[in-house]
């Protein structure tokens, strides 16, 4: 169920984002509104969902920051007993403090190059603070955004020398979220732990049917009659963290290589975007492998 009020003014439009997530029962929606109420927060967004299957229960609200007496902190104290009570996982954040995003990327441009675009118009609520990169390629491209370029080469003689580097490069940014926007080296299981829920991936959707090299070549020959994308969290097992967003398109038998690979890289970047959005607006609750996306 997801509410949206749509009379908040353009002045007023930095809220807090209230996400919670614990086991279902009886009263956590009052709980929570009359909370709210009392101390006359104007909820501009509502959205909650209850999971019969395995009893627990998830909620995500807006709150217009200018209508509470009280900053995050306040918040965070006033609300603590409540999350107490019922035993909740749960976060607050302000809108109006950006969300530090480290890109990577390795040679292929789409995925990155949009996203720079996206964020130089300023669609993402963002501050990209930098791009790491295998590969020389990409720099005066990400330097003409006058973003820092990060080189950090991953060689096979030298891999755990060079992901120390990259370790230590992400400990010195503090990025609240990385995304790997076509950055085609695996992450070692301990930055993967290390980083859990904070590293955004993209593949195309043929995994696992076309794993390997080529994945448009194999699916070219099987005759695909649908190529797609998904954006999903970085665990320690290859591409099957908490899937965010996915998407696909319809190819036919007139298309080319060359044209599901121009159609998936489309679909890659629309994919990878959308899910980086709902992870910068907290609309997304990860639950064991699975996640709860409040879409608006």
């Amino acid at each position: 169920m997801s509410v949206t009020n749509t009379f908040a003014s353009a002045a007023d439009d930095r809220v807090f984002r209230l996400v919670i997530a614990c086991p279902d029962q009886v009263g956590l929606v009052a709980k929570v509104s009359n909370f709210l109420a009392n101390y006359n927060g104007w909820i501009t967004e509502a959205s909650h969902h209850s999971d019969p299957s395995i009893g627990w229960f998830f909620m995500r609200n807006e709150i217009r920051a200018s209508s509470l007496p009280f900053d995050i902190k306040g918040f965070v104290q006033a609300f603590q007993p409540i999350a107490n009570e019922y035993g909740m996982y749960w976060r607050v954040e302000d809108s109006g403090v950006p969300k530090r995003v480290l890109l990577m990327a390795s040679k292929e441009s789409h995925c990155l190059a949009d996203l720079l675009h996206r964020s130089m118009d300023g669609e993402l609520p963002a501050s990209i603070i930098g791009v790491c990169s295998n590969h020389e390629d990409l720099r005066r491209m990400v330097e003409w955004y006058d973003i820092p370029f990060h080189y950090i080469p991953v060689r096979k003689e030298t891999k755990d020398a060079d992901f120390a580097k990259l370790n230590e490069l992400m400990d010195e940014l503090q990025p609240d979220v990385t995304v790997l926007a076509r950055y085609m080296q695996i992450l070692p299981p301990e930055l993967c732990k290390t980083f859990e829920g904070r590293v955004i991936n993209i593949h195309h959707s043929f995994l696992p049917s076309f794993a390997g090299a080529k994945p448009y070549h194999q699916a070219y020959q099987r005759g695909v009659k649908l190529i797609g994308a998904t954006c999903h969290y970085v665990t320690d097992l290859l591409d099957e963290g908490p899937i965010i967003d996915q998407d696909v398109i319809r190819v036919s038998h007139s298309h080319t290589i060359a044209d599901l690979v121009r159609l998936g890289r489309d679909v890659e970047k629309a994919v990878l975007a959308r899910g980086l959005r709902y992870h910068l607006e907290e609309r997304v609750i990860i639950h064991e492998n699975k996640t709860i996306v409040f879409h608006h």
